[in-house]
């Protein structure tokens, strides 16, 4: 783990790298990895969010929580999968269904988000690390405290940033974003066991896109193009 893997966002979140919570926690992934865990998404993935949105590009953020637990699902975006992975997860079904019913746009076909990175969507995990099959395993251990100055260096960006928090555990960061400036977008969690309580019918794409519109700022094209079209991984 070394800044070299978010060449983009070195100016603000460099030093980050060599405080002792981060050397803390590259000595936790160091042991688990000897121990023979398998470590989700890979390590040349792991800063996929930042290598793939530059900083001064970001007009969105959407927060996760932690990687896919299923090796071969995670890639270092917040909710998006790998283009070969089928079933797509139940929480990225309803984020596909709230879309087509918000703005008639079907994704059914694919479940990587690559594309929308391409454009200034920030998928962030709060922890870019997990054992497979052992999901939040590695919460706590230093990745909240590294994502949480990314969050603070986006609030601090002069350009309007949309920040979609689905979910308690999202919406506990609203309090690092300067909600003066900045859209901040809440409903409950995609996921099966909240989706129905606030997360249908929220229309976060549309708000998203009428909001960036509005500050002069170009929309998201949500649309994904077919897997064998997805960009490749920066």
């Amino acid at each position: 783990m070394n800044s070299s893997t978010a060449d983009f966002w070195q100016s603000v979140i460099g030093a980050e790298f060599t405080k002792p919570y981060m050397l803390t926690l590259n000595q936790f992934l160091q042991a688990e990895a000897a121990a023979g865990k398998l470590i989700l998404p890979p390590a040349e993935q792991r800063f996929n969010a930042l290598q793939s949105t530059p900083l001064e590009q970001v007009k969105v953020v959407i927060l996760g929580q932690d990687p896919y637990p299923t090796p071969g699902h995670a890639h270092g975006l917040a909710f998006s999968v790998q283009a070969h992975v089928s079933p797509l997860p139940r929480s990225l079904l309803n984020i596909n269904r709230e879309l087509q019913d918000d703005l008639g746009i079907d994704n059914s076909h694919t479940g990587c988000l690559q594309a929308w990175a391409g454009q200034g969507v920030l998928l962030l995990n709060t922890v870019l690390t997990v054992e497979a099959g052992n999901a939040g395993s590695h919460q706590k251990r230093g990745w909240e405290t590294f994502t949480d100055s990314i969050i603070q260096a986006v609030s601090a960006q002069a350009q309007p940033v949309v920040f979609i928090l689905w979910g308690n555990h999202a919406q506990k960061k609203a309090d690092l974003i300067d909600g003066s400036r900045h859209c901040i977008i809440t409903s409950a969690h995609p996921s099966p066991l909240s989706a129905r309580r606030g997360f249908f019918g929220s229309r976060p794409f549309s708000r998203t896109n009428a909001f960036l519109q509005a500050n002069g700022r170009t929309p998201v094209n949500w649309a994904l193009p077919a897997p064998e079209q997805t960009p490749k991984l920066v």
